[in-house]
């Protein structure tokens, strides 16, 4: 969608420490991006500093954007543009609420939406990632079997999430579709995103190797599991397991309603040898009725779609041929109810970036 159109979509890249600007067209990038200092502390300076770096971005185009579109953490009401009203850690200037989207409308007089950093990533992978190159790869397989909704997962500093339905984006009815928020397994009473986040892998391997004083980031972590890196190697391996097995408990209860591929990104993925198998021995799990019977977590089979002997078994499904009762005719048939699980091909930053250039798009032409 929107590849060979050629509008262009100013970006913001909005972290808590920089902003990174940029353009796109047909879902590229199109100018070197700009950072500047995020300035989130002073309110006044931030909004200057984002004034500053689409004005940059826009005098090295060769000619006049159709909207300004970005990611920007909340709580907020997106639909309006207004980031706050809670919340902000990493923004705490904003936290009384500031109407950014109408700010950033009237000083460049184009058109601004704002979406939360995982709504866009599930948006971007649904569009242009993992969903059509998954069906892509069941139509070459011979399969019938196509999706339509996504769910997409970020690991990072916090645990994002989005939802695609039937090709579109659900921002919900409050713009607040999260799953920082739901119960942490292993620890009642806490939020998931404490067994999720950047910092519950260093949390873990501290807790596993009695190094609490360590000063590792996960890239660390994972070099000591791969033996890289002097350290308590098995520890290591651990917290990236804990990891994936409280991940996969949140997944296990969003996936149940969405009943849909999962897409996860995020730098840390790239330890995902040591993360998903717990994530998916956990998705496979079981669950238990009163009366004793044993039931799975979820109720569809869940396969490793990286992984090609997975994949052919997930194309193949299990299809017969069903008679008609009354009839002499039959049926294909296929009882397998089947989802998947994918790390971003795309990346986390490239899949948002193309989110917000196709939501853009999407909402202008909807206004026609």
């Amino acid at each position: 969608m929107y590849r060979n159109d050629q509008r262009i979509v100013i970006t913001l890249d909005a972290g808590g420490t920089n902003f990174v600007f940029g353009a796109m067209r047909a879902g590229e990038f199109i100018v070197e991006p700009v950072t500047l200092p995020s300035q989130a502390h002073d309110l006044d300076l931030c909004l200057t500093t984002a004034v500053a770096g689409f004005e940059k971005v826009i005098s090295m185009l060769d000619e006049k954007p159709v909207a300004i579109s970005f990611a920007f953490p909340g709580p907020a009401d997106y639909p309006n543009g207004i980031i706050g009203g809670g919340y902000l850690p990493n923004f705490p200037s904003f936290r009384d609420g500031v109407a950014l989207g109408p700010f950033l409308e009237e000083k460049f007089g184009i058109p601004v939406f704002i979406n939360n950093d995982g709504d866009l990533f599930a948006y971007g992978e649904a569009l242009c990632g993992v969903l059509p190159e998954v069906n892509a790869r069941l139509e070459a397989a011979g399969s019938n079997k196509r999706y339509r909704n996504l769910l997409g997962y970020t690991f990072g500093t916090g645990f994002g999430v989005g939802m695609v339905v039937d090709g579109r984006l659900n921002r919900g009815d409050n713009s607040c579709v999260e799953t920082f928020c739901l119960e942490h397994k292993k620890i009642a009473g806490n939020i998931v995103e404490d067994g999720v986040a950047v910092r519950a892998v260093k949390r873990v391997y501290a807790e596993l190797s009695g190094d609490a004083n360590h000063t590792f980031e996960p890239k660390d972590i994972y070099d000591i599991a791969e033996g890289k890196l002097e350290g308590d190697a098995e520890a290591a391996r651990g917290a990236f397991a804990e990891m994936g097995e409280v991940a996969g408990n949140a997944m296990a209860t969003a996936v149940t309603l969405t009943d849909s591929l999962i897409v996860i990104g995020g730098g840390i993925t790239a330890a995902r040898k040591y993360i998903m198998p717990a994530l998916l021995a956990e998705m496979r799990g079981k669950i238990r009725t009163l009366s004793g019977d044993e039931i799975g977590r979820v109720q569809m089979e869940v396969f490793d779609l990286d992984n090609d002997a997975e994949f052919e078994r997930f194309a193949r499904g299990a299809q017969r041929e069903l008679s008609i009762p009354g009839s002499e005719r039959t049926i294909t048939f296929d009882p397998m109810k089947r989802i998947g699980v994918a790390i971003s091909k795309m990346g986390a930053s490239k899949a948002i970036s193309v989110g917000a250039y196709a939501f853009a798009l999407a909402q202008l032409d909807a206004a026609k």
